[in-house]
C-alpha cells in the first residue's frame, strides 16, 4: 500500500526522439528509438518495460547526454532541445536533477560535502529547496560526517536523491534507484520517494521495470517495448484497460484508492474505506485518516452470487460486472465496478459460464486480507 494517486492533468514536458545505434561487430544487434510523449508537468510519470525498451535511453535524451538523438526536449515554455532549430543544450544548462542506479557519488567528500557540492552550484536566486528539508526528508543528519565509501546501498541512493534535489531542478530524473537493492532496502525507500510530489512542486521522470513499483508510485504510466510508446496515461487507466499490455501480465492487478478508517488492535488489522466499503489489510502502522493506494492481484479476487458467510476471507464487496475479455483458452479478465473504482477478477471460463457473468451482472468480489499490496 502507498500514498494516493496525485493529480497530473498540466501538460508541459514534451519530449519528441529519434535515435539509431547501428549493430556492431561485437554482436550488438543496435537499437531504434522513436517516441512522441506529451507528460504531466507534475507528479510522477513512470517509463515502464522490460530492459532494452528505451527507458534510460530517454532519461538521457532528456539529460542531455545523447548528442546523437534528433527531435525536441521542451520543459513548459524552455527549449532544451529543437534539432530543427538547432538548439541542443548541454546537460549542465538543463535544470534537472538526475539520479543513476548506483548513485554515483563522490567518493573523496562526505555526505556533507556531497550535498554542499550540489546547493552551492545553484545560484541563489533560483535556489527553491533548503538544505534543512531534504535532510529531515531523506533521514540524513546521523549519515553527513560518514565517507561515502561505508554507506550501504540504500544509504547512497537516499544522499544521490539529496544531492540531486538540492540542485533545485525543473525536473528530477530517477534511473532505476532502486534497482540493485534488495527487497527490503527497496521498501524502505519507497516511502521517500512517495512523498517527493507532496513536498516539493516538481515533475518526476522514473524509470522501472518492476511493475509492483510503478503501481506503487505513477501517477502517469508510459508503456515502451524495441524503442516504441506502446502505451501513455493515468495510472489507473493503464492498469484496468483491457487492450493495455498490462492486463495480459501474469501479475495483472488494480490500484485502489483507500482512507485509513481505523485499526484492529486485537486482530492486528487496519480498515480501509474503499468508495463505502470497508476492506480488512493486515496493520502497517499507517495513520488514521490517511489516504492510501492498495494493489490487489486480479489472481487475487474471486467471484460469488452471494456474499459469503462462514469463509476465511474477509473482504467482500458488492461489485457491478463491466466486461469480460478472453485471456488464454480457460481464462477471462473481468472488469468490476466498485461504484468508483475498477476492480479486476482472473476466473476460468467455466466459473464465468457457472455465474452466468456479463456487463451489467452484480456479484461479490472476495478478496484475501493478506493479499492486499
Amino acid at each position: 500500500m502507498n500514498s494516493t494517486p496525485r493529480s497530473a492533468s498540466t501538460f508541459g514536458l514534451k519530449i519528441r526522439q529519434q535515435l539509431q545505434r547501428p549493430a556492431s561487430r561485437k554482436g550488438d544487434p543496435g537499437f531504434q528509438l522513436d517516441v512522441d510523449l506529451d507528460l504531466p508537468r507534475t507528479g510522477f510519470t513512470v517509463l515502464f518495460g522490460r530492459s532494452g525498451c528505451g527507458k534510460s535511453t530517454i532519461l538521457r535524451c532528456v539529460a542531455g547526454l545523447e548528442k546523437r538523438s534528433k527531435g525536441t526536449v521542451r520543459m513548459g515554455e524552455t527549449v532544451w532541445q529543437d534539432s530543427s532549430a538547432g538548439i541542443f543544450l548541454p546537460p549542465e544548462q538543463r535544470a534537472l536533477g538526475y539520479v543513476f542506479q548506483e548513485g554515483a557519488l563522490f567518493p573523496h567528500l562526505t555526505v556533507r560535502g556531497n550535498l554542499n557540492f550540489a546547493f552551492r552550484r545553484v545560484p541563489t536566486i533560483r535556489r527553491r529547496i533548503r538544505q534543512e528539508e531534504v535532510i529531515e526528508l531523506l533521514e540524513l543528519t546521523p549519515l553527513l560526517e560518514r565517507a561515502t565509501a561505508g554507506l550501504s546501498g540504500g544509504e547512497r541512493q537516499r544522499v544521490a536523491l539529496g544531492r540531486a534535489l538540492l540542485t533545485s531542478p525543473d525536473l528530477l530524473l530517477l534511473d532505476e534507484p532502486l534497482a540493485a537493492l534488495d527487497r527490503s532496502t527497496r521498501r524502505a525507500i519507497l516511502p521517500f520517494l512517495e512523498q517527493l510530489p507532496r513536498r516539493f512542486p516538481m515533475p518526476v521522470l522514473y524509470v522501472t521495470h518492476f511493475l509492483n513499483e510503478a503501481a506503487r508510485l505513477a501517477d502517469h504510466l508510459v508503456l515502451l517495448d524495441k524503442g516504441l510508446e506502446t502505451g501513455s496515461g493515468p495510472l489507473t487507466t493503464m492498469l484496468t484497460d483491457p487492450s493495455s499490455s498490462l492486463t495480459r501480465e501474469g501479475d495483472v492487478g488494480a490500484v485502489l484508492v483507500a482512507e485509513v478508517a481505523g485499526h484492529d488492535d486485537e486482530f492486528h488489522l487496519t480498515r480501509l474505506n474503499v468508495s463505502g466499503n470497508i476492506l480488512l489489510s493486515p496493520d502497517s502502522g499507517l495513520t488514521k485518516g490517511r489516504m492510501v493506494r492498495i494493489r490487489i492481484l486480479a489472481r487475487d479476487v474471486s467471484l460469488s452470487l452471494e456474499a459469503a458467510e462462514g469463509s476465511s476471507i474477509l473482504n467482500i464487496l458488492p461489485v457491478e460486472v463491466l466486461d469480460l475479455t478472453p485471456r488464454d483458452p480457460g481464462r477471462v479478465l473481468v472488469r468490476l465496478n466498485t461504484g468508483h473504482e475498477i476492480l479486476l477478477a482472473l476466473v476460468t471460463k467455466k466459473s464465468a459460464t457457472a455465474l452466468n457473468l456479463g456487463p451489467g451482472r452484480r456479484v461479490f468480489a472476495q478478496i484475501k486480507s493478506v493479499a492486499l499490496l
